[in-house]
């Protein structure tokens, strides 16, 4: 059973929280692999000065701006793609970043394309993740609702914590917010 398109319709703190528990899936031609959501950061658009949309709307940005539950797929370091999906209400270009993820199918697959057998190491990154899930840019406006490439399917809850995002001390205002959501207790979240 799949997440709504209303899951998304929302502010994206609330759903980024929820996401965790429940399951992203990429169907690849190399067959198909699936992780439980473990850890989410949420950016909240035009207010959130560590938002890609900060300052508005650009070509990089678009998908935000329309329908929710699509993929926005950026490059960090010039090397990493990470997987963002649109949320918030009409017109507001708020995201979730996926940073972390538990490997649950098609781990054999995840191992070739990271070149490990560590569990562990698999999903537990932003890059990691896509490089393991074949996420890359021209999934880029994906529809994560009703695709079917890349999707979310329902989990149960887990118990979550906050914490402050990672990577973002050059945002003077929204930095110390607590809108980074983990699964409490799982070892296949990030590491700050």
């Amino acid at each position: 059973m799949r997440i709504d398109r209303s899951f998304f319709e929302r502010d994206a703190v609330a759903a980024a929280r929820e996401l965790i528990g429940h399951y992203l899936v990429r169907v690849s031609p190399e067959g198909i692999t699936k992780a439980r959501i473990v850890e989410t950061e949420s950016y909240m658009g035009e207010i959130d000065d560590a938002a890609h949309s900060y300052k508005g709307k650009t070509e990089r940005v678009r998908a935000l701006y329309g329908e929710k539950g699509r993929a926005y797929i950026y490059l960090i370091y010039g090397m990493y793609n990470c997987l963002n999906i649109s949320a918030g209400p009409e017109g507001v270009p708020q995201c979730i970043l996926i940073r972390a993820a538990e490997p649950v199918d098609g781990i054999p697959l995840m191992e070739s394309r990271r070149k490990t057998e560590k569990r562990k190491n698999l999903c537990s990154g932003p890059g990691k993740l896509c490089m393991a899930m074949d996420i890359t840019r021209e999934l880029y406006d994906e529809d994560m609702v009703e695709g079917d490439v890349l999707y979310i399917e329902a989990g149960e809850s887990l118990e979550t914590q906050a914490s402050k995002r990672i990577g973002i001390d050059y945002a003077e205002n929204c930095r110390d917010k607590l809108w980074r959501f983990t699964a409490k207790g799982n070892i296949f979240v990030s590491k700050p």
